[in-house]
């Protein structure tokens, strides 16, 4: 835990083993349940252990955020526990004796639209009055979820982090009397992290065919599956990229940017408009900082991890 205070720890997400539970509960770690089945495996660790386990439950919300790459909530989802049947699950673990944590409301990820992560905010604060006033006991924790997204592609604007924090102070000035003792978080993820990575591969091979420029490199999607567009996108778009020995050079060609890896998945760069690049030069695919290496199938084909460098 790199020496964080596990109190100030969640741990979220389908799926968690029991092994996993118990260690959470044991060090005092905050658990967002995602199922009832979850909890009640909880519970019994927690008297097993003479525990109080540290519940809160994550909700799967009725809405869902508008014009998110990712939906995290609304409809049949693997993520959290249907709005409905969240009422009735708190008080269950409240009368268990646990900690209750309050409620984790993630309706979706990688959205650009400020009005539309204002909106969903709202509605995420709107749903926990609800939902504390149905439970009938005080919320002292609300995860407000996060979808904060950063510009990957041409046409991509920078999201108004202003906007948004203009309208969450709106709604902060009246606030449900249910929410008027709640401690809210947000998740900043990709936004803070997205944009200060960089991944480097070099150019082993530069080939011809059909009249297409090839450079291939020794990296691929088994380091960076995202900038492959293998990781939840419909339309494959290309990563900001560059050829990093030659940045200040003008471009000069149409080329693709492959991996080494024996699949037509393993493309970086498609038709992008390059300087001339040749063997021994090196590739920077950028926007990497999240959803990189630890996204990625490092094990695939055996070419091994790459390695990482905080600078």
């Amino acid at each position: 835990m790199a020496g964080q205070d596990p109190a100030r720890i969640s741990f979220a997400g389908p799926g968690k083993r029991n092994i996993e539970l118990e260690m959470a509960i044991v060090q005092g770690v905050t658990l967002n349940l995602e199922s009832e089945a979850e909890a009640r495996r909880a519970l019994a660790i927690g008297e097993r252990t003479g525990r109080r386990p540290r519940l809160a439950i994550r909700v799967n919300p009725d809405f869902e955020l508008r014009g998110s790459g990712m939906k995290m909530g609304g409809g049949a989802k693997p993520f959290g526990i249907d709005q409905a049947r969240v009422p009735a699950l708190a008080r269950e673990v409240i009368a268990a004796g646990a900690e209750w944590r309050g409620l984790h409301i993630f309706a979706g990820s990688q959205a650009l639209d400020a009005s539309a992560i204002a909106e969903t905010q709202g509605n995420v604060l709107d749903l926990a009055a609800r939902l504390t006033a149905e439970i009938g006991a005080p919320l002292p924790h609300l995860n407000m979820g996060g979808g904060l997204g950063i510009p990957y592609f041409h046409g991509d604007r920078p999201l108004d982090i202003a906007a948004i924090g203009a309208a969450l102070e709106q709604r902060f000035v009246d606030l449900p009397a249910e929410l008027a003792d709640t401690e809210f978080a947000i998740e900043l993820g990709r936004y803070l992290v997205g944009e200060a990575g960089v991944y480097l591969t070099r150019i082993v091979d530069r080939k011809e065919s059909h009249g297409h420029v090839f450079l291939v490199t020794d990296g691929g999607l088994h380091h960076q599956l995202a900038a492959s567009g293998n990781f939840g996108t419909v339309v494959r778009r290309n990563y900001p990229a560059a050829i990093a020995t030659r940045f200040a050079a003008a471009p000069e060609e149409e080329a693709s940017i492959v991996g080494c890896l024996c699949t037509p998945l393993d493309r970086l760069a498609d038709q992008a408009h390059l300087p001339r690049a040749e063997e021994g030069d090196l590739v920077a695919i950028f926007c990497a900082g999240a959803y990189g290496a630890t996204a990625s199938p490092a094990a695939f084909l055996g070419q091994g991890p790459a390695r990482e460098m905080l600078v």
